[in-house]
């Protein structure tokens, strides 16, 4: 008989649980979310409250069987899910599934750090669940499931068919779409920065810089002619004394951001590197927006600072978090143990522990001291004007000694010419020193537009403006990305003229030189999808895109949380609105939408250019001419990477239709550059090589197209293990999965047993007769059933069918329908959308 059962989420948290305690203890995983919202229509009773059905997934059924069979023997269920909203819903809906509810061998136990006091410190304290969190965990779910089940189909027969829309979703992707904007409509402004360099004496040399930018190159001009013969000097030196102090340790928004730059990883990759680091008991709790540490992890990193650097470094740090709506009862992210160094498996999990313990360990350390100099050199021919020299450094490095925070780009550039390097300091200098001048130039600079949005600085943008919480983080910026909204993508810049100006003697030189500007690496960019989507939210929809009634919503389900507020209550009030505006929306006509831009007019032939969003994508196209033939078609090209239907210019639009063009020959047989339904490609001898990423079906060489020709052939023949000559289209390959028989556009399985090198062609034949043209539903290449998303907010896609019939309510509540989370009150059911 089992004496206690203890069930968490995840397997490898079990693992590591299971070896802290003794033989009266079995530790089993849910996998996760046991039970979830059903994918058809009838998942939320309106009528009745906004009740939820959940349904437990098809691949938790055995795992439930197993768990049920398990907590009935045992004296007491330790429900151990994870210490925030979403893992009090998992223990809700485990005590409910296993019908442990109200039953006194039920305990629910918490802890922040998977460790063996940790986890008998959690025993020793059980409590009951936690509804108020339940219901914040419920009443996000079921909104969502609101948002996404009736505002999606309007995009389907408005918009595009197979679009998705979510309540934080579409911020976050109006948030990449608007910066674009800003982008594009950036009007770049150039001005002349003032540089010198001195001859300090003993080898050393002295840069200064001249305070005022000048808009004008006749103005540089003229500032450099009147330094002709000039003699500089020290007029003065002030030394300021300074001191920097540590960043806080980790929330999990943080951690996010300093981990893509400094490490390069992605928000999702963070999130599960982490995930692996908590569950082997190596950090602390890793979703969390609090910056407190406990008594206890403040000794153990004073002891550990003492330890590494001496006890001059130690200082100890109390935070406190800025956002209101923060759980200060939780801890930032930290090593459970500050004197384990070396705690990854693998070199992810290694760096990222490195980042984890030494942001904590920084952040419990002393100020580092500097000591700012200010060197102000006159000009003998031009009296008041001075050039400065400025230098740090640093007389004790205190934090520095662990750690130092990273800044995004566009911080960079707003310091970039006043916060110097640590360690660059200025050469021994004297008041009245004579300089003598080696170099004095006028560069010309131009003005950045805003930078576009990596992964970390749309966390930190979504954060600041409070708008979702910190599991949401990662799964939202991956579904953009997902849905075809937003590309993660680097461009390579453009060339443009930039001017030198420089003082030789008493003449004044002038260069012109060429500089490369505008590339992007790893950033967010949207598509045309998501900007016609997010224009049609915002004219349509606007509360549900709206900046500060998002992060209402949030604050709102902060309340619920803290019992200030009725989940059911807080969903009537969304609710009634927001229906109102999808039923307002089923009116709305296509043509208003801005999916279609005329273009222009085509130079030669007259014909009108559109610029259109299809089912494939954004594309152009050149319209009959009035009056033509019913069987004349239009012409389609579609936009290239980084081209939008609101901004392509007719002669950007007239240059797509160069293709298909001729490459050049390849074994006396033409190559043909062209664009398909999967993308650009190379038609050679009636096959098909799909372009790369990196290549550009208008400017492939020919020797390129060669290339990918011959790549693609010898790919082809390590797959290869038999071919028949006398029946082309039958072939034995090695796939992904293990070798099959291709039997023209059909898969074929080997069975087991038989050697695919030993087939012929007659068993090839008999094989692919048996098997049927598309695999049975449910079978090996069927859609299996999705993860519980490991989130707080599941973006909702209804399933892509005529949503079923809601029935009318009682009376007196003539706002209200029942029982359907796609079209609760719909008057007129969508299209079905293909």
């Amino acid at each position: 008989m089992v004496k206690n059962l203890v069930i968490v989420e995840s397997p490898a948290k079990a693992k590591t649980i299971e070896g802290y305690l003794g033989k009266d203890y079995i530790v089993k995983s849910s996998f996760g979310h046991v039970r979830d919202l059903p994918k058809d229509n009838n998942a939320i009773d309106i009528a009745n409250g906004f009740k939820p059905t959940y349904v437990v997934s098809a691949d938790k059924r055995e795992i439930i069987a197993q768990l049920k069979k398990l907590a009935k023997e045992a004296e007491t269920v330790w429900l151990a899910s994870d210490d925030d909203r979403e893992g009090e819903a998992i223990s809700w809906h485990l005590a409910e599934t296993l019908n442990l509810s109200g039953s006194n061998k039920t305990r629910r136990i918490v802890f922040r750090e998977i460790t063996k006091s940790a986890i008998l410190t959690a025993i020793d304290n059980p409590r009951e669940i936690d509804l108020n969190l339940v219901n914040a965990q419920q009443a996000r779910r079921v909104l969502d499931r609101l948002v996404g089940f009736e505002l999606s189909p309007v995009l389907w027969k408005k918009v595009k068919a197979g679009l998705s829309a979510g309540r934080v979703q579409s911020v976050a992707v109006r948030i990449v779409v608007e910066r674009e904007r800003e982008i594009n409509q950036f009007k770049v402004s150039s001005a002349y920065r003032i540089t010198a360099r001195f001859d300090a004496g003993r080898g050393a040399v002295l840069e200064a810089e001249l305070p005022k930018r000048f808009t004008a190159r006749e103005e540089a001009e003229a500032f450099l002619a009147r330094c002709v013969g000039a003699e500089y000097r020290i007029e003065n030196l002030e030394k300021k004394p300074g001191k920097r102090s540590p960043a806080p340790p980790f929330t999990t928004s943080t951690l996010q951001q300093e981990a893509s730059r400094k490490l390069g990883f992605s928000v999702a990759q963070t999130m599960s590197v982490a995930q692996k680091l908590y569950e082997a008991g190596k950090i602390s709790y890793m979703r969390t927006d609090s910056v407190n540490l406990s008594q206890d992890a403040l000794a153990a990193a004073q002891e550990e600072i003492s330890r590494a650097y001496g006890a001059e470094y130690a200082q100890t740090r109390m935070y406190k978090t800025k956002s209101a709506s923060a759980q200060e009862a939780h801890e930032a992210i930290r090593p459970t143990d500050f004197a384990l160094v070396k705690a990854g498996s693998d070199s992810q999990e290694q760096r990222l522990y490195d980042l984890i313990r030494k942001r904590a360990m920084g952040s419990q350390m002393a100020d580092a001291v500097i000591e700012r100099t200010v060197a102000t050199i006159g000009i003998s021919t031009q009296p008041g004007v001075t050039l400065t020299a400025t230098g740090e450094v640093i007389t004790f490095e205190g934090f520095l000694k662990a750690y130092a925070e990273s800044k995004d780009e566009e911080e960079l550039d707003e310091t970039a010419n006043t916060d110097s390097s640590f360690s660059r300091g200025l050469p021994p200098l004297t008041v009245g020193q004579q300089l003598p001048l080696q170099l004095l130039r006028a560069l010309e600079r131009f003005a950045s537009p805003p930078a576009r949005y990596t992964e970390a600085s749309l966390v930190k943008k979504l954060e600041e403006m409070g708008i979702g919480r910190p599991s949401t983080y990662a799964p939202t910026i991956s579904t953009i990305q997902k849905r075809g909204y937003v590309e993660k993508d680097s461009r390579e810049g453009k060339e443009r003229k930039f001017h030198v100006l420089t003082l030789d003697g008493s003449e004044v030189k002038t260069e012109v030189k060429t500089e490369t500007f505008g590339a992007d690496k790893a950033k967010l960019f949207p598509t045309d999808t998501a900007m016609v989507v997010n224009d049609f939210l915002v004219e349509h929809f606007p509360s549900i895109v709206d900046f500060q009634f998002t992060a209402k919503v949030e604050d709102e389900f902060d309340q619920i949380a803290n019992g200030h507020e009725q989940w059911t209550d807080m969903l009537a009030g969304f609710y009634s609105t927001f229906h109102e505006t999808v039923e307002r929306g089923q009116d709305i006509e296509r043509s208003t939408l801005g999916s279609t831009r005329v273009i222009g007019i085509h130079p030669e032939t007259g014909q009108k250019l559109t610029a259109r969003l299809g089912r494939y994508g954004p594309y152009v196209q050149i319209e009959p001419k009035e009056g033509a033939p019913e069987d004349e078609k239009a012409v389609y090209a579609s936009l290239r990477k980084g081209q939008f239907i609101e901004n392509i210019t007719l002669e950007e639009a007239l240059d797509l239709f160069k293709l298909p063009r001729i490459v050049g020959e390849f074994e006396e047989k033409s190559m043909t550059a062209a664009l398909g339904r999967f993308g650009p490609y190379i038609r050679h001898d009636s096959k098909f090589y799909s372009l790369t990423k990196e290549q550009d079906p208008h400017t492939i060489t020919a020797q390129e197209a060669v290339e990918l020709i011959e790549n693609k052939r010898k790919s082809d023949a390590e797959r290869l293990i038999k071919e028949f000559p006398e029946n082309p289209d039958i072939q034995v390959l090695n796939g992904r999965f293990g070798p099959y028989i291709v039997a023209g556009k059909k898969n074929v399985k080997i069975p087991k047993g038989e050697e695919p090198a030993g087939l012929t062609l007659e068993r090839c034949l008999e094989l692919a007769a048996a098997t049927p043209d598309k695999p049975a539903k449910g079978g090996r290449f069927a859609k299996k059933a999705a993860p519980a998303a490991d989130t707080e907010e599941a973006a909702d896609k209804p399933a892509k069918k005529k949503p079923t019939a809601a029935k009318k309510p009682a009376a007196k509540k003539p706002a209200a329908k029942k029982a359907t989370g796609t079209k609760a009150a719909a008057k007129k059911a969508p299209a079905k959308a293909k």
